[in-house]
């Protein structure tokens, strides 16, 4: 807006007329003093002055004009018709104006100098405005690395005082940050602790975590520095989200070899236990075999059916022994995987049919998408023990029901294989734990019999593969148990 000032209102008129002819807002007033007033409360981009008025001259509005702040920078165009000479001139420039016009006035010059001064003072307020935002913005910054940097420096110190192994890495898997207890183990602070030979590689198995943005959980042995003894220590690193990326990484190493010395006393107890067992078993096995021979009992006879029974009821101690047996070599690193090429729809279909010659057509198992009709790498007898391990659970877990379903699935990378009841089902809050060594869901424990290690035994065997396995299920409809297996 534009305020013209002048005591004449004939003079005003027409200058109004003039400029708001090229849409120029105007604002007008008829002496020094409420120009003042005007542009103390108003927002202005040019003043158009006259000089020679009564009570304060224009000289003097535009001295007043400087001592205030904000009308301090307004650019001002002198008007005169009488005070001509160079004198008036100087002192108008000398007061604060841009440009001094004496009249007769010429239209078209005048219009172009306002447009020049008003494009110039709209030009600086913006560039103004601009500068008063970035400065905010360059505040706001500044607190916000303070408050950050308090915020990290707090966290810092609060990883300094956990008894773990404490460490930070950026998105790209760069340390960031350790705390001292890091040093027990590494010397270089970019520089994981070193692992046992027989462990998995930390670095490798970040970055498959990593690739799939899912937090790692790995026990494993590190040297300590000092002593040059490998350590148990639970790893865990956990991936820091911003908007759906990953922003950095947050790791623990957290000392577990007293725990782990308890579980292997534990394990070689199960073990020599388990050796123990077979002999005897096998025996009585043997004999109730030569008896059943020796005696040749009818079909239909009660005798048979309990030498039957009692065959079963052997089977099923045989099953757990050797189940107790597979923990045990897991403890020990010695379960093996001897992979080879091995068609995995057969082996699908052994497990299919051997669970359904088992329980004599009493379950209905049907086959849903593509059949995985190719040559992978696998241990045959151990991928065999899985599906019929997520078999016997689909048809022991589901009392009511006579109906499983085995599915699977291949992309470019993987192929999937699950195995879905309509039984008892597993509440979310306990699916993460079914794979832990002797879990057993409150539930089903006291209805259907069992030690808890089958499932564990499946994850490791798909471990070895590297492959995944999982569950999803809801309670009273049902669960559906999976396993992957990498192509290549």
């Amino acid at each position: 807006m534009i305020l013209i000032v002048d005591d004449n209102k004939n003079n005003i008129y027409s200058l109004k007329k003039l400029l708001e002819s090229q849409d120029f807002k105007i604002d007008t007033a008829e002496s020094g003093e409420e120009a003042l007033k005007k542009a103390l409360k108003n927002q202005y981009s040019l003043i158009i002055l006259d000089v020679q008025m009564p009570g304060m001259d224009g000289f003097e509005v535009a001295e007043n004009f400087a001592g205030y702040s904000k009308t301090k920078d307004i650019p001002i165009i002198f008007l005169s018709a009488v005070n001509t000479e160079k004198q008036f001139i100087t002192k108008g420039y000398e007061s604060g104006g841009i440009d001094y016009v004496t009249k007769p006035i010429d239209p078209e010059i005048l219009l172009l100098k306002v447009k020049t001064f008003y494009n110039l003072q709209e030009n600086n307020l913006a560039l103004k405005k601009n500068h008063q935002s970035l400065e905010m913005e360059v505040k706001g910054r500044r607190e916000s690395q303070v408050v950050m940097k308090s915020e990290i420096d707090h966290f810092h110190l609060m990883l300094e005082a956990l008894p773990q192994i404490a460490f930070t890495l950026d998105h790209n898997g760069n340390v960031t940050f350790v705390n001292a207890r890091w040093f027990d183990y590494s010397e270089d602070s970019n520089v994981f602790p070193e692992t046992h030979v027989d462990d998995k590689d930390i670095r490798k198995e970040f970055e498959r975590s990593q690739k799939k943005q899912t937090p790692l959980e790995l026990e494993i042995r590190i040297r300590e520095l000092r002593s040059g003894d490998y350590r148990y220590h639970l790893l865990r690193m956990t991936p820091v989200f911003d908007n759906e990326k990953i922003k950095n990484w947050v790791g623990t190493f957290t000392d577990i070899e007293a725990q782990k010395r308890m579980e292997k006393e534990k394990d070689e107890f199960l073990s020599i236990a388990s050796h123990e067992l077979k002999t005897p078993l096998t025996s009585i096995k043997a004999y109730v075999q030569l008896m059943d021979r020796k005696f040749n009992f009818q079909q239909d006879s009660s005798e048979k059916a309990y030498m039957i029974k009692t065959l079963g009821q052997i089977e099923k101690l045989n099953s757990l022994i050797t189940d107790l047996l597979d923990v045990s070599k897991i403890e020990n690193g010695k379960l093996k995987i001897n992979k080879k090429l091995t068609n995995l729809e057969d082996v699908i279909q052994n497990s299919v049919d051997a669970i359904v010659q088992t329980y004599e057509g009493r379950v209905k198992i049907d086959r849903h998408g593509q059949k995985p009709d190719m040559l992978i790498p696998l241990d045959e007898i151990r991928i065999e023990q899985v599906i019929s391990n997520f078999l016997s659970n689909a048809i022991k877990y589901s009392p009511d029901s006579h109906q499983v379903i085995v599915s699977t699935f291949t992309d470019d990378e993987n192929v999937r294989v699950s195995v879905t009841d309509f039984g008892i089902g597993i509440p979310d809050y306990k699916q993460p734990l079914v794979f832990q060594k002797f879990y057993r869901v409150e539930e089903s424990s006291v209805q259907f019999q069992g030690l808890g290690i089958g499932l564990f035994i499946c994850a490791e065997i798909i471990a070895q593969h590297d492959g995944t396995i999982g569950v999803s299920s809801e309670p009273g409809e049902g669960s559906t148990f999976y396993f992957t297996l990498p192509l290549n």
